[in-house]
């Protein structure tokens, strides 16, 4: 065989790509069972929010053993919320029986420097891929039906008629409904404090600014039929009528 001759490389039995989720991340606080209580009541109030999601269990911010992590994991599980990893500080492995620890995540946002609850920070989502450099809105000029998820993580989403019940949009910028929210709403979903969320008739299942959350039965009853906004401000996630 000449020297000048190149063998060809056998072609790759398996082929690796990488792929950007958002994937919700949970925040407990302590005392777990006051904090899996009041995950409780959320969920009641939008059942089967978790299913199919990806849910990072973020640790940082409190001091728990193995054995207790496990139980919180088992008890999330047994809410239908499957964990996929964890993210602790000073932590390099919690063995196999436990989901793996996450390296390399990156916040969204810097937190507001007054926070509330961190129990309610159950919408909080990871940047999922680096932003555009000029965000763009989407416009939708049919209605969001029952059951129906819109994602847009880089802009505005506009909706030119109503959301159905059961059905959630989740934006990176603001939220604006022209007709009738009756689903869920997350504005600044991929960390964005000064996002918003306005709608015609508010009859919303939950409404949700940079990870911030009230339900239905959080909100005042004259803000609930009435065409209103919602923003973060001073620790506390607004609902205020407009007009």
């Amino acid at each position: 065989m000449p020297q000048n001759t190149v063998s060809p490389l056998p072609s790759p039995a398996s082929r690796f790509v990488a792929k950007s989720f958002v994937a919700f991340v949970l925040s407990p606080g302590l005392p777990l069972a006051g904090w899996l209580a009041d995950l409780d009541r959320w969920t009641q109030n939008s059942p089967g929010f978790f299913v199919g999601r990806p849910v990072i269990l973020d640790l940082t911010t409190v001091e728990l053993t193995v054995g207790e992590i496990f139980g919180l994991v088992s008890d999330l599980g047994q809410r239908g919320i499957r964990v996929m990893a964890i993210e602790a500080e000073g932590v390099d492995s919690l063995g196999p029986h436990l989901p793996p620890i996450l390296r390399g995540a990156r916040p969204a946002a810097a937190p507001p420097e007054a926070a509330g609850d961190a129990g309610q920070a159950v919408a909080e989502a990871p940047e999922a891929a680096p932003a555009p450099d000029a965000a763009q809105s989407l416009i939708l000029d049919v209605p969001v039906r029952s059951g129906q998820s819109i994602f847009h993580p880089h802009g505005d989403v506009i909706v030119l008629g109503s959301v159905g019940s059961g059905a959630e949009i989740i934006a990176g910028g603001s939220i604006h409904v022209y007709g009738t929210l009756r689903g869920r709403a997350f504005a600044g979903a991929t960390g964005n404090p000064q996002a918003r969320i306005f709608c015609r008739r508010n009859e919303a299942e939950l409404l949700s600014v940079d990870g911030w959350y009230r339900t239905a039965e959080d909100m005042e009853p004259s803000v609930r039929g009435r065409s209103i906004q919602s923003f973060f401000r001073d620790g506390v996630l607004w609902v205020s009528a407009l007009g």
